[in-house]
């Protein structure tokens, strides 16, 4: 027979490859009787696992969330992605939340067997992030949103526009977008009438939250393609659509969700995007390697022919 110890950790892994087990299941993996089942459940409550059990034939026990954290059991794939994700997280665009990640990164670490860390070590030693460049947002807000979201709760904030502005509304938010630079927040405006993106860095929230609300289905596409979308519409100066000549599976590989919204257009793909200059938008264009036809706007299609001849006249082609 396990010792105790043994078979609660053993009891605690079968409770966390699958919720919901009968008594006669658990005392056959573990070769031990239903009675000793129930008094082992009974030591994993005490130790903060909240199981609930019922009765008769279709009766058994199933884990549940806790009003504590209790201990984790991660197999070898899980304890290396927990890792990488608390690393990268720490140079991410979260305000806050570096020093919570390197502070639970440093508990796990300590847990981990040598061969564990040496492959974390690898990854971290191998990468380097380019995030927190751009503007952070307070993991306090994120989590706020995220609450008001599950809820079905109105929010309410001061939000600063692009100009410097201040202007106090409120949403029915709908879902939290990254773009892998920026957090974003797709909601229904209740004074405006309609779907509104709001950068999360630029939201004061107001307590307490509004009234609870029905939420609304979305008309046309998904929340990641409105807010991309929405976004470009705001962020820069100079919006274009552009057709690519390449198929979109080859495009996409070339290009960040910020980059703007890439639909596939027949054998090619169409893609949504802009710069804060005519220039560097051609430079971001090119830079592509696929031939395009720039659809909108006419001012970026004049300012390709400028600087093709001016190519053209710096390899000795005349005109």
């Amino acid at each position: 027979m396990l010792e105790t110890s043994v078979r609660l950790l053993r009891l605690l892994s079968l409770f966390q490859a699958r919720p919901g087990w009968t008594g006669a299941e658990l005392a056959g993996r573990l070769g031990v009787t239903t009675r000793t089942v129930r008094n082992d459940v009974e030591r994993l409550r005490l130790m903060g696992y909240e199981i609930s059990s019922t009765t008769g034939t279709a009766g058994g026990y199933r884990l549940g969330a806790g009003a504590a954290l209790p201990p984790l059991l991660l197999d070898d794939e899980e304890a290396v992605a927990v890792a990488v994700s608390l690393h990268a997280a720490a140079g991410g665009t979260v305000t806050g939340i570096e020093e919570t990640s390197l502070r639970a990164l440093a508990k796990l670490r300590q847990l981990l067997p040598s061969r564990l860390r040496h492959r974390i070590e690898a990854v971290r030693d191998a990468t380097v992030s380019v995030t927190g460049r751009g503007p952070t947002v307070d993991a306090a807000t994120l989590t706020a949103v995220a609450d008001a979201v599950r809820a079905r709760e109105t929010l309410r904030f001061d939000y600063r526009g692009h100009d410097g502005t201040v202007s106090t509304r409120a949403a029915e938010p709908h879902r939290l977008v990254h773009t892998g630079r920026r957090w974003y927040l797709l909601a229904w405006d209740t004074a405006r009438g309609d779907w509104r993106t709001f950068r999360a860095d630029r939201l004061t929230l107001r307590v307490p939250n509004g009234p609870r609300f029905t939420p609304r289905e979305l008309p046309d596409e998904d929340a990641a393609t409105r807010v991309v979308r929405g976004a470009g519409s705001t962020a820069w100066r100079h919006q274009a659509r552009v057709r690519l000549h390449a198929p979109v599976e080859v495009v996409a590989d070339r290009l960040t969700p910020a980059a703007g919204l890439l639909t596939a257009d027949g054998d090619g793909a169409l893609l949504e995007t802009g710069g804060d200059s005519l220039h560097d938008l051609a430079g971001f264009l090119g830079s592509l390697g696929v031939g395009f036809e720039v659809l909108d706007p006419p001012e970026l299609r004049a300012h390709l022919r400028e600087l093709a001849a001016r190519y053209a006249s710096a390899a000795g082609v005349s005109g």
